[in-house]
């Protein structure tokens, strides 16, 4: 069946959520505007606050609200240890457990030659620019172990050992 073209423009927005394919997106879009139409308002409304109001750290690319965001801003963080992540989500997952206590640098992804993600699109240049400050005694990489997890975490410790910087697994 064709579907109209703001329906089929809502299924299609909403398969870019990770997990969400046709089916499931078409089942979101029917249920959105058949009886969450007052929740889908609010969705609508709270995406669109946070795409205007939310932005990232300036130290640690984090989801934040403002310049810098509250972990890089406390003064009970230790700054001579960084933890590097591959998103938001894994900061989430870290500061749960509570043992943590260093600042992080949040890449926003993993190395990925062959979809054309290179140090570049991770924030190499902004790490690098950490590391030649001279605050950071040990960088704690953190990335998933995948292929391209390790592959990056391999890239990151040479950058480290080349600012005499040590780091760990």
């Amino acid at each position: 069946m064709k579907h109209t073209p703001a329906l089929a423009q809502l299924i299609d927005a909403l398969r870019i959520l990770p997990g969400v394919g046709p089916k499931s997106a078409q089942r979101m879009a029917f249920h959105l505007l058949q009886d969450g139409r007052a929740g889908a308002g609010a969705l609508a409304t709270a995406l669109g606050a946070a795409l205007q109001n939310v932005g990232r750290c300036q130290r640690c690319r984090m989801l934040t609200e403002g310049e810098i965001c509250a972990i890089c801003a406390s003064g009970h963080r230790d700054p001579a240890l960084v933890c590097v992540v591959e998103s938001p989500a894994d900061v989430v997952a870290i500061e749960q457990s509570g043992g943590y206590r260093g600042r992080y640098f949040v890449l926003m992804g993993h190395l990925s030659p062959l979809d054309g993600v290179g140090p570049e699109q991770i924030g190499v240049r902004e790490l690098e620019a950490l590391l030649e400050a001279g605050e950071v005694q040990e960088l704690i990489l953190a990335t998933n172990p995948t292929v391209e997890g390790e592959a990056t975490a391999h890239f990151l410790s040479d950058l480290a050992r080349a600012h005499a910087v040590r780091a760990t697994r």
